[in-house]
This record gives C-alpha cells, sequence and structure tokens, in this order.
C-alpha cells in the first residue's frame, strides 16, 4: 500500500484518511474521519477518532506518538467516538492492541509533506495544560531542588480541591486501593488500605506516625482516630489546607496537623512509623539514597518504614515517564523496579521484611475514578475546563490500561530499623490481614 500511494502522480495530494492508511500496519480497527471529508476503516466499529481542525492536524504532525495524540484531543481537535471523554479505556484498548504504524520510506514521506502542505507543520503553541518541556525546566530550576519540586506539585494537585473531591469520592484519597474482591466499593477498598498500612506498620495508640506526601490528609486522620500522634507534609497548600480543616472538623486537632512543607524539612524525629504514599514516583531515582537515608534518621530504633509507589515491572527500564505523562501528569516523575527500590532500602540500614504488588488493585481504583469523572462530568468541566478534565480522563484510562497489562506496577515495601544487636521487634509472621 505505501509504495502505491506515494508512486500517484506527484500532482496528487492525500487525503488526511489516506495518509493514516498509508502510515498504518494493517487493517483500522476503529473509523477514522477528518475535517476534510476523509474516511478510513469499518464504518461499523464500535470506536473512532475523528478529527475536526487543521490545528489537530498540526499537533499530531509536529510531536508525533501520546504527545501529538494528546494535544490534539486535549484541545478537542480529535474526538473519541463510541466512549465518554471521562473514561476512553475502550478506545485505548483497541487502539493499544491492534493499532500499529509502520515507519514510512523516504519518498511516502516526501508525498505526506507534499500532501499537508508546511503551513501545517510548522509547531504551534500546545494547549495550555501542557507544562514546559523539560529542558525548559531544566534551565529554570535544578532538577529534584525544593522550589522546582514544589512547583511540579503544585502543577499537579493544585488543580482544584473541588474537581478533586468529584472525582476521587469521600475518602480524598490519591493512591491506589486495596481491593478484598472486585465487589468492593473504591471506599471500602480505600478504607482498606489505610487499614492495611496502619496494620504494617504495627501502630498504636500513644504511637508517632510521619506521613509523608500527606496529599489531603487521608492517611493522617485514619491514623488520628486510632489514638495515634502524625504530622503530615505536603508541598501542596490546598492539599494542607483542605486537611487541617478536615482535621479541625472531626476534632483531630490534638493528636493530627498538616502541613505545608517539604519533607526534608519536617525538624521532629525518633518517629515510631513513618508511611510514604505515593511520594518516592516524585523524589527522581538518584535521590533515593538521600532520601531513605532521610527516612532512616527519622526512626526510632524498631520503627517502621512503609513505602508505597509505583514502580516498573523491571530494574532496567528508563526511569523518565513518557512524553504525555510528563508534561501533562508528573512533571518530572520518574518510576524502576521494585527490586532498587528494596536495594536502597537496604542500602541505607533498614531490613526489609516484606513486599508486595497490587498492581491489579490500581486497575480496579482507576476504573473507579474514571467512573466518578464520567458521572461528575458536567461539574467538573464546570470547575477546571474541559481540557484539563480531558487530561484527567485520558491520563486515568490510559494508566488502568497500563497496570493492566504491567507496563507499571504497584509495590508496598515494609522495612524496619534494627537495635545494635539487630532487633527488629516484629512479629516473627506476617501480623496484618
Amino acid at each position: 500500500m505505501t509504495t502505491l500511494k506515494a508512486s500517484r502522480s506527484q500532482d496528487h495530494k492525500l487525503t488526511i484518511a489516506e495518509i493514516l492508511e498509508t502510515l498504518s500496519d494493517g487493517m483500522l480497527p476503529l473509523r477514522f474521519s477528518a475535517y476534510d471529508g476523509s474516511a478510513a476503516g469499518p464504518e461499523d466499529a464500535p470506536y473512532g477518532l475523528h478529527l475536526k481542525t487543521t490545528r489537530g492536524t498540526t499537533y499530531l504532525a509536529t510531536a508525533p506518538g501520546d504527545l501529538g495524540m494528546a494535544r490534539a484531543y486535549v484541545s478537542g481537535d480529535l474526538e473519541a467516538r463510541g466512549v465518554h471523554p471521562g473514561d476512553p479505556y475502550e478506545i485505548l484498548r483497541v487502539m493499544g492492541d491492534e493499532l500499529h504504524f509502520r515507519r514510512p520510506s523516504a519518498l511516502t514521506l516526501a508525498a505526506i509533506t507534499r500532501s499537508l502542505g508546511w503551513d501545517l507543520l510548522r509547531p504551534i503553541a500546545p494547549p495550555p495544560q501542557e507544562h514546559l518541556p523539560r529542558w525548559r525546566r531544566v534551565a529554570e530550576g535544578l532538577r529534584h531542588s525544593k522550589s522546582r519540586d514544589a512547583e511540579v506539585i503544585h502543577h499537579h494537585y493544585d488543580v482544584s480541591n473541588t474537581f478533586y473531591e468529584y472525582v476521587l469520592g469521600p475518602s480524598m484519597t490519591y493512591t491506589c486501593a486495596c481491593y478484598e474482591n472486585t465487589e468492593q466499593t473504591l471506599e471500602e477498598a480505600q478504607d482498606n488500605k489505610y487499614r492495611l498500612v496502619f496494620e504494617k506498620l504495627g501502630l498504636q495508640p500513644g504511637d508517632r506516625l510521619l506521613d509523608i506526601g500527606c496529599g489531603w490528609g487521608s492517611m493522617v486522620r485514619y491514623a488520628a482516630r486510632r489514638g495515634v500522634k502524625v504530622i503530615g507534609a505536603t508541598l501542596s497548600r490546598e492539599q494542607a489546607e483542605w486537611a487541617q480543616k478536615a482535621i479541625a472538623e472531626e476534632g483531630l486537632s490534638d493528636l493530627a496537623e498538616v502541613r505545608f512543607s517539604d519533607y526534608r524539612d519536617v525538624p521532629e524525629t525518633g518517629f515510631d512509623a513513618i508511611s510514604s504514599i505515593g511520594l518516592t514516583e516524585h523524589i527522581g531515582v538518584g535521590n533515593y539514597p538521600a532520601y531513605f537515608g532521610l527516612l532512616q534518621s527519622k526512626l526510632r530504633e524498631g520503627g517502621r518504614l512503609l513505602n508505597h509507589c509505583i514502580t516498573r515491572p523491571d530494574n532496567q527500564s528508563q526511569a523518565r515517564a513518557g512524553g504525555f505523562i510528563d508534561r501533562y501528569v508528573f512533571p518530572d516523575g520518574e518510576l524502576t523496579g521494585s527490586g532498587r527500590i528494596i536495594t536502597e532500602i537496604q542500602n541505607v540500614g533498614l531490613e526489609v521484611r516484606h513486599e508486595e504488588n497490587l498492581r491489579e488493585h490500581y486497575a480496579l481504583t482507576l476504573a473507579g475514578w474514571c467512573q466518578n469523572l464520567v458521572d461528575n462530568w458536567d461539574a467538573c468541566v464546570a470547575e477546571v475546563g474541559e481540557g484539563t478534565a480531558r487530561v484527567w480522563g485520558l491520563y486515568m484510562a490510559g494508566s488502568r490500561l497500563g497496570f493492566e497489562r504491567n507496563v507499571v506496577q504497584l509495590h508496598q515495601v515494609l522495612a524496619v530499623k534494627l537495635g545494635p544487636k539487630g532487633e527488629a521487634h516484629v512479629p516473627l509472621r506476617p501480623w496484618w490481614k
């Protein structure tokens, strides 16, 4: 097909649909249509893509791959049909399974370029939801410095507390839940996750817990309700304000506080336990030694650390996220395998006692968040705008697919700070349900 298309008269310009057919490797699994009136793929396909504008073509042509697709989709120039924008999971699944592209020959590329014209191939400004490219971030601040970490956390988490209430639900928990079975609700599974963390840490009334990257303080309040004294730290001012208000409303102020603070600036030490739930992804792999070293220094002898984070399925993959995730969701985010995390925890002198993979649980969690976004779509769009709402639907549905397909995993690692003679002060067998 490529040779046939490329060999046509130089006066012939390919339609948008013909260009897609030329680049695709095999039959299209969905219906594609474009603003120039062209179409390709099965007419009865349950899912489709409609390219609405020339701007969308420019996004696709100037940033090939997931970043270009994301720009066109977030801007509203590329429309997904057969799915709700709050949960485009099904079309992403079909595209991931059956839509493949071939590298075009020089002759084919020339034909495509001639057909589109240079005006459509000149880069244009991305949608306003997109963060600065990595090189600009490097120029404007040292990676994972306190100021730069605060900026990227602000980009992701200070969207709108009201928006997060719609998407996350009453638990206000933006981390993987733990399901006892597939019939559990999202709220039940999130409560079960906090129970699991609490029990793994062996917390008792009067103990002191440090919860770093604490979000809206759900773990903080869970522990405080059970008599534990808790300090939470977050780099999101909006999260800290929301959490402090929730703590006061529950009458937990004598036991709990959430600080708008870098975890590195918490002066207290001698904690009985530390929970890090969904923070390690933001740290940077090269900073793991300093990160885990600081946590080790904050624990008393016999104190425990529970690290809960997204990982790669191996320890050799590139740590950096793809273009869409890096520019729209987690700027500067990095992932590595659970083996690397365990190694770094061991290297600072903590003893790893248990680890487990909750990969399938995160897929279920993301499905629940997408359903919340669908159910509250109009309110979410009114709160943050359709572009941002589209980012979240795309990100969460794509992440669900990633967890299902073992592109990413979620590991909990439990470690203890030993006494001078190797005392771990833990039961012989796992003590949690």
